[in-house]
């Protein structure tokens, strides 16, 4: 009782700390690994996107009721999401995903340096793309974040907000309202094999997932009445922290 009790807490935060800015995988998947060390990966990874889809769909609703969301980009990136996510999804469940997670660290530090460096960054809504040129890159964001989000997924809201950010010219508030949108195609794909393959808690991810509603409702709150400003502050917070636990992680497996 007392681990489920741990999860709730865990899924709670982790729907904040996602309907912000993303990376609610760095508290949920981990909570969920250390309580249950001998269920298979992908189990936990699929049990995780139920509970994250409640929690994101959730924050996207909100969102898209108080912000202007840019379809014309988050649409043509949710489609190319959902469809790379299911292969991402459909790959964890056949080799390992080493290789990845030892990179994110990585890509994680540039990620936060550059956007620490641009004082400016994301705080101007001012889309720089249009037409087929909007469309096309927005295809290719949603194909890659879709694909790692199916293959293994912490840092996948934070990534999409920094990529509409840098590449779209929005601000943290809209990148932020677009992620979930993308997110949850991401969510719903990876789902969909994940259940289809027998690798899901039902139980256990539908208690997360209530949890993350609360959670996600909280973060949106506070989203939309502090603005892209907060949101750029607790974004380098997350990333920093998801660079030290997948460093961690990383040298953990190396055996250093």
């Amino acid at each position: 009782m007392f681990d489920f009790a741990l999860l709730a807490v865990a899924a709670f935060v982790a729907g904040l700390v996602d309907a912000v800015v993303g990376g609610g995988g760095l508290i949920q998947i981990p909570a969920m690994f250390a309580m249950f060390p001998r269920e298979v990966p992908a189990t936990l990874l699929g049990t995780n996107k139920l509970a994250a889809m409640f929690g994101t769909s959730v924050a996207a609703v909100k969102y898209s009721r108080r912000v202007t969301v840019a379809w014309s980009t988050a649409a043509p990136a949710a489609l190319a999401a959902f469809a790379l996510s299911f292969i991402g999804a459909w790959t964890v469940t056949r080799v390992p995903g080493d290789f990845v997670r030892s990179l994110l660290p990585l890509i994680l530090m540039a990620v936060a340096v550059y956007t620490y460096k641009k004082k400016d960054l994301g705080a101007v809504h001012a889309p720089a793309h249009s037409g087929m040129k909007e469309r096309l890159l927005a295809m290719g964001i949603g194909a890659a974040i879709g694909f790692y989000d199916g293959f293994f997924g912490p840092g996948t809201g934070s990534f999409l907000i920094f990529l509409f950010v840098r590449f779209f010219g929005f601000d943290f508030l809209s990148a932020s309202a677009a992620a979930k949108i993308v997110n949850v195609a991401c969510n719903i794909s990876a789902l969909i094999w994940f259940g289809y393959s027998g690798h899901l808690l039902w139980q256990l991810g539908l208690l997360m997932a209530v949890c993350q509603i609360a959670g996600s409702l909280v973060g949106t709150r506070l989203a939309l009445k502090h603005g892209s400003g907060f949101v750029r502050k607790l974004f380098l917070v997350v990333v920093g922290l998801l660079i030290v636990k997948t460093a961690f992680d990383t040298f953990k497996r190396l055996g250093w």
